[in-house]
């Protein structure tokens, strides 16, 4: 009798891409041969990056470490023509008459119902906002914003001993879930995308890992390889390992230079929104169009509404990085009474802590609603976890056409005996704030474990409203006031 197979959902077509260049052939071709070449691979690169060949997707190319390959381009796309076109348009550029493919790898993204029923179900139809997104971010995928990147095919044994598809569901079903949960260790260290292939390919699934620091990688995978789904069922491929470069900077690439190319190694400051690791920061990537809040005073682009509002705001989470400072801030409402919020939030604080990049992630109340804030160093990291903090219970849209782009968060710490006087000056404050255009309504929350942390929420039409309030002479006089009440500088940050 046939053991239970569990259900699957299928969303965007993979094609992994490795090439060789054959290196002589290079050398010796006439400069205005690699010039055509090096214009007509950059153009399909950055073509492809940008999306321009389907209605929707994501693609990258990264330089492989190693023998096996030189390059690989990865494409993600809604339909498996789409893949074949860009496969064939690559091979009639003067760059591929220098390349030799060297492996390939055809599949389909996808996620199982080994854990819940509602995995497999189509994104738009589950309730549960925060597993949607992360069910569409699977199916989906945008290339992550990651130096590194880590494939691997894998296949699960059919051995006598050991055979994976005769072994009862629900022993499947608990090792799938044990692999899962070491998943969830590396959140904001390595992004997973899991891509299906029988039939397509010689493995039954493809794999990919990003990571902006390789050492991340290989934890994750010695650490999966005790884990009982691997050490007894687990069947590899070949492993490749890259690093991500821009289009842009394929003739750098080809002329053994460093890529990505400097910043300032680039005519006029050009930047290629990669993040860089050496940098020491994270810059949002072009892909599909998405952008993250800023704060003010981080440049022209900071009030464009693409960027003040932020991708995260479709989880309900609003994010961005208080003035002056590194770390990058997102805060997420609800509903659920703060106690059993907290008991909640408290579980995903745990596995927080074990990241060094994790600064903070507390729980606000007193208002109509309640708030999560957690801070980060790394926007990336940030994000990884908002797909966790979106899974809260009771958590609310606060987005939407009344909310504007003006959204606004401010943390302060009071002296524990000026804690009334701030209470009573908020009072004001808020008085004040009624009256002025442009505002919609301003909460004060205090941190669930220190009444002392406190969290003004405000809701503005517009950025230009809201900046109005800090021009005012209300708000300079709370200033003055402020330094004789408050143990430490407030931060003041917009929020998408």
């Amino acid at each position: 009798m046939p053991r239970k197979v569990p259900p699957t959902r299928e969303g965007w077509y993979a094609l992994h891409d490795f090439r060789t260049i054959d290196w002589n052939a290079w050398r010796d071709a006439p400069e205005r041969v690699r010039t055509n070449a090096l214009t007509e691979g950059t153009e399909f690169l950055q073509a492809h990056e940008n999306v321009i060949d389907a209605e929707d997707g994501s693609s990258a190319v990264f330089s492989v470490m190693g023998h096996e390959a030189d390059l690989l381009v990865v494409h993600f796309r809604p339909e498996m023509n789409d893949l074949d076109t860009a496969e064939r348009a690559f091979e009639r550029t003067g760059f591929a008459d220098f390349t030799e493919r060297t492996d390939s790898y055809v599949s389909v993204t996808e996620v199982g119902g080994y854990t819940s029923d509602e995995m497999v179900k189509d994104p738009e139809d589950i309730e549960d906002t925060g597993m949607a997104r992360y069910v569409a971010s699977k199916l989906y995928p945008n290339v992550p914003d990651a130096e590194f990147i880590c494939f691997y095919p894998m296949s699960k044994r059919r051995t006598a001993e050991d055979n994976w598809y005769d072994t009862p569901f629900d022993e499947r079903a608990e090792m799938m879930s044990s692999h899962g949960e070491i998943g969830k260790g590396y959140a904001g260290k390595v992004t997973q995308i899991i891509t299906g292939s029988i039939g397509m390919d010689d493995f039954e699934w493809g794999v990919d890992l990003f990571s902006n620091d390789p050492t991340h990688i290989k934890d994750l995978l010695y650490e999966m390889r005790f884990d009982e789904g691997s050490s007894r069922f687990a069947e590899f491929g070949s492993f490749y390992f890259g690093r991500r470069f821009p289009p842009e900077d394929l003739p750098a690439f080809m002329s053994g230079e460093e890529v990505p190319v400097p910043e300032d190694a680039h005519p006029h400051g050009d930047s290629h929104g990669h993040a860089h690791a050496d940098s020491g920061s994270e810059r949002p990537h072009g892909e599909g169009g998405h952008h993250h809040g800023k704060s003010s005073g981080e440049g022209d682009e900071a009030d464009e509404p693409g960027d003040i509002r932020g991708e995260l705001e479709d989880l309900d989470i609003y994010a961005g990085q208080p003035h002056g400072e590194d770390v990058y801030a997102m805060v997420l409402y609800s509903e659920e009474d703060p106690d059993d919020l907290f008991e909640d939030m408290d579980g995903l604080r745990k596995n927080f802590d074990h990241y060094d990049t994790h600064v903070k992630t507390a729980v606000y109340g007193g208002g109509n609603r309640s708030a999560v804030v957690s801070i980060w160093q790394t926007q990336s990291a940030a994000e990884t976890a908002g797909g966790f903090l979106a899974d809260l219970p009771g958590v609310v849209a606060r987005a939407g056409e009344e909310s504007g782009f003006g959204t606004m968060g401010m943390f302060y710490t009071v002296k524990p005996d000026k804690r009334e006087d701030f209470v009573d000056k908020f009072e004001t404050v808020g008085g004040v704030l009624a009256d002025m255009e442009g505002h919609f309504d301003t909460d004060l929350l205090a941190n669930h474990e220190d009444e002392n942390d406190m969290f003004i929420s405000s809701q503005w039409r517009s950025k230009e409203d809201a900046m109005e309030f800090f021009r005012s002479d209300a708000f300079s006089d709370t200033v003055s006031w402020g330094r004789d009440i408050l143990a430490d500088r407030p931060r003041h940050v917009f929020l998408a």
